[in-house]
């Protein structure tokens, strides 16, 4: 097994150069981007997920001629922004960067903060009355 690693063997050169090519693909500057500074002091600085994957194989055929080798390679990569760090007068704060939701479940769980929020004030707007109505009384 050690020798399937050997730079002779052809799929060990396939396995390298697909990995080469992620590597070029995916680096530090994919995760952490570029620093973007405006005209008015504010410096953003993307920040991003990545992942990615890959896959190799092949073989040999043939046994008069043991060069011949068939073989085949992939990869993808998908990245996703997160969230910008936003640097302002030597204050760093951070933006997510939302998620659209995907299906009306998702849409729900979003809302259901704010209907909390509403529901509890209407609560509270009907107890004051109550009360209100009570010392009237």
């Amino acid at each position: 097994m050690e020798n399937t690693m050997d730079k002779k063997q052809p799929v060990s050169e396939l396995m390298r150069d697909t990995i080469d090519k992620i590597h070029e693909l995916v680096d530090t500057n994919a995760i952490v981007g570029q620093p973007i500074s405006t005209p008015d002091g504010v410096t953003l600085i993307p920040i991003s997920r990545v992942n990615f994957a890959f896959g190799s194989g092949g073989g040999g055929y043939g046994k008069a001629q043991p060069h011949q080798f068939g073989g085949g390679g992939g990869a993808g990569v998908k990245i996703d922004p997160v969230a910008f760090l936003i640097i302002k007068d030597g204050v760093t704060r951070v933006l997510p960067v939302a998620v659209p939701p995907v299906s009306t479940v998702d849409r729900i769980v979003e809302m259901v903060p704010d209907l909390m929020d509403k529901a509890e004030r209407f609560l509270d707007k009907k107890q004051a009355e109550k009360e209100s109505q009570q010392d009237l009384a």
